[in-house]
Order: C-alpha cells, then sequence, then structure tokens
C-alpha cells in the first residue's frame, strides 16, 4: 500500500483535471452548437416557402443561421464568467432553479437581439408581414429560451457532479492524511515497547557471561536496525519478519534458555507475500510472555504460515489458557501490544484483516493472523540484509 500523495502531486493531479474539464467543455460547446446549425440549416431549408413547405437555401441564408448560432456560442461561453462570479457553481437546486431561469431569459434576450439585429438591421432583410416586430421578437426570445435551459441544466449537472467527485477526492485525501497519521502514532507504540522488552534480556547477560552479552548486544541492533528500516515501509516481506523474530527469540532464550522451544511450519510460497512491520514480532513476544514466561516448565512456540484464499494466514501457538492471560492483562499490562497489531493491520488491509486470539486445545492459545494481499503492496523492497553474529537460537525447529 502506497504512502499518501505528496502536496505537490495533488497540485498536479487538480491542474490535470482543470485541463481535461477545459478541453471537454470546448468539445461540447463546438458539438452541440455544430448540431444545432445544422438543425436550424434543416428547419430553413422545410420552411422557407409556405406554399411547397421547402424551398432552396442561399448563401444568405446559411450565413444568417451561421451567425445565429455563432452568436448563442458566444452568449453561452460569457455567461460562465457572470456564473462563477456569483459563485452557483455551489449553489444546491433550490438556490439555482430559479437563478437558472433568470438567466435562460437574459441569455435569450442578448442573442435574440444580437441575431435579429444582424437579420433586419445589417443585411436589411423585410419583417414578415403577417407577423408583428414585437411578437415575432417574443418568439425569438421564446425559441432561445429554450435553448439557453438546455445549456445552463446540462453545465449545472455537470458541475454538480464534478462537485461531488472532488468533495470525494478531497474526503479520501484526508482520510489518507489521517490514516498515515494514526499509523505514525501506533509504530511511536510498538517500538518502545519490543526496545524494552529486548533490553532486559541482554541485561540480564552482562553479569553472567560478557561475551554472550555483547552477541546479544549485536543480535539487538540487528533488530533495532530493522525497526527503523522498516518504520519508513508500511508493509515488509514475512521472510524478513521472520528473520527479526529469529533474533527476538534469541534474546529470550538468554533468559529462558531450554524452557523455551520452537516449531516452524512455514509454506515455501508465504516468505514473499507482505505485512505490517513488527506484527509476527508482537505476536511472538505475546506467546513468550504469557505461554513461557509464566511456567517452570517453559513451553513450545509454534509459528505456522500458509497462503489460505490467496491471503496470507499465520498462526502463532503457545502453552496456556486465556482465562489466565485475561487476568495477566488487567493486573500487569496495558494490552497494547495486539490491540496496536489489530489497528495498524486494518489501517492498511482494511476490515477483512483479522487477529482472532482463542483456546484451541486443553492447554494451548492459538493467535491466527489474516493478511489480505490484494490491499497491501506486493512489490515492497525488501530491506537491506545485514551480516547475522554468531549468536544462534538453541531452538529445536521440527
Amino acid at each position: 500500500m502506497s504512502d499518501s500523495v505528496p502536496p505537490f502531486e495533488n497540485i498536479l493531479v487538480d491542474a490535470n483535471r482543470q485541463r481535461a474539464r477545459g478541453r471537454l467543455y470546448v468539445i461540447c460547446q463546438l458539438v452541440g452548437f455544430t448540431l444545432l446549425f445544422f438543425a436550424q440549416l434543416f428547419f430553413a431549408h422545410f420552411f422557407k416557402n409556405p406554399d411547397t413547405g421547402y424551398g432552396s437555401l442561399s448563401f444568405t441564408d446559411v450565413l444568417t443561421q451561421f451567425h445565429s448560432v455563432f452568436v448563442g456560442l458566444i452568449v453561452t461561453h460569457f455567461s460562465r464568467r457572470y456564473i462563477d462570479a456569483w459563485g452557483w457553481k455551489e449553489h444546491g437546486w433550490l438556490k439555482l432553479l430559479p437563478r437558472m431561469v433568470a438567466m435562460a431569459i437574459a441569455m435569450a434576450v442578448v442573442w435574440t437581439i444580437l441575431a435579429q439585429g444582424w437579420y433586419f438591421g445589417v443585411m436589411r432583410h423585410e419583417f414578415p408581414e403577417n407577423i408583428l416586430p414585437p411578437l415575432l421578437f417574443l418568439i425569438g426570445i421564446l425559441n432561445s429560451s429554450f435553448i439557453t435551459m438546455g445549456w445552463l441544466s446540462v453545465y449545472f449537472i455537470y458541475h454538480v457532479f464534478d462537485r461531488f467527485n472532488r468533495s470525494e477526492i478531497a474526503r479520501l485525501r484526508l482520510a489518507a492524511v489521517v490514516k498515515e497519521a494514526e499509523l505514525r502514532a501506533l509504530k511511536s507504540q510498538v517500538n518502545p515497547h519490543f526496545i524494552f522488552n529486548s533490553l532486559n534480556s541482554v541485561r540480564a547477560l552482562i553479569d553472567e557471561d560478557p561475551q554472550r552479552a555483547r552477541s546479544a548486544v549485536t543480535q539487538l541492533a540487528n533488530m533495532l536496525r530493522y525497526s527503523l528500516q522498516s518504520g519508513s515501509n508500511q508493509t515488509v516481506p514475512f521472510e524478513d519478519e521472520l528473520t527479526v523474530v529469529n533474533d527476538y527469540l534469541a534474546l529470550e532464550q538468554v533468559r529462558h534458555e531450554e524452557r523455551l522451544r520452537l516449531k516452524l511450519d512455514i509454506a515455501p510460497g508465504t516468505l514473499r507475500r507482505v505485512l505490517p512491520p513488527m506484527l509476527l514480532q508482537t505476536l511472538v513476544e505475546n506467546a513468550v510472555k504469557y505461554g513461557i514466561s509464566t511456567r517452570a516448565s517453559g513451553g513450545e512456540v509454534s509459528i505456522a504460515a500458509r497462503i489460505e484464499n490467496h491471503d496470507l494466514l499465520i498462526e502463532v501457538r503457545n502453552p496456556g489458557h486465556l482465562s489466565e492471560r485475561r487476568d495477566r492483562v488487567n493486573s500487569e499490562s496495558t494490552g497494547l501490544g495486539l490491540r496496536n497489531a489489530l489497528d495498524r493491520l486494518q489501517l492498511l488491509c482494511g476490515d477483512d484483516a483479522t487477529i482472532d486470539l482463542r483456546q484451541t486445545g486443553a492447554d494451548e492459545v492459538t493467535a491466527t493472523v489474516v493478511v489480505p494481499q490484494s490491499n497491501v503492496d506486493l512489490a515492497s523492497p525488501r530491506l537491506k540484509a545485514e551480516p547475522r553474529a554468531t549468536l544462534k537460537p538453541a531452538l529445536s525447529e521440527r
């Protein structure tokens, strides 16, 4: 999933949309008034001779019709200036309708004056004997009003939908900004959480075995480096998550030694799938905290991953009981880890992403994660691999 669009890219997108709207307007004007011109010629041809019902058109007749249509094009084009200046595009239909009627009549009056002024004034045509000039003027206004009202209707319908689209784009941009802010806030809670736990493991080694402590510091450095690198990515490959979990469990084994055992069941096709950074580490950390640390005999942490319905499915199992975990969460912990993991996962992948924690056996708790792959960026760059320290977890992988 990509980051939100930078402001300068938003400006470029808006400029491109503005140019596209301008081109669409020019095309619609030219096509619409060209069709009107041919329609005027058609009716002029059939109504030129009152006796026969049709007649041939002279060059003067064609020029007159062209002038009339051209005047209409100019009048409608310049009416946009007043529409913009008066802010009519932002009105609702109840306020807009009476204004549209008034403007359609005003445009029709100007159109009729210019068209009939050309026809009877400049071209010196005689007025029809059976129609009085004022009545002819009113008929011209009526005919032009239908055309201008139709033009205004199409114009405002387009802008109503365009305004809706712009508001949706603005809403989505705002949602993206809010999502990014939420993700950064959640990451700031995740990173200190695992760092403090890891430092406790390193501290336990300092007095007992300085050499192992130095090696453990190297492991912790690898984890911190991964945390910093992954902080700029919304998703990381699952293989990288497994690597950092190996480092984490190596540090945890310093405290738990043989009490901590590991079982892996990883399908090869899952390694290049992606998930939010530190998601698997959060699940494993909870499994160790509630399933291993509380037991004198320790136990086995099982990590399984497979593809199911094109999504990445991860299961982390540990010994224990949910009732005991709930009691301990209420008394010792704020429970931020899993809540943050679910929040980050759903912010990135949508509501189809889930983290389900349930009792799956008499002494087994399973955390199941579904990471939808359709809503995330499958081409997330692999983080830079760093040389691994000599410290390796003595975990039984079966």
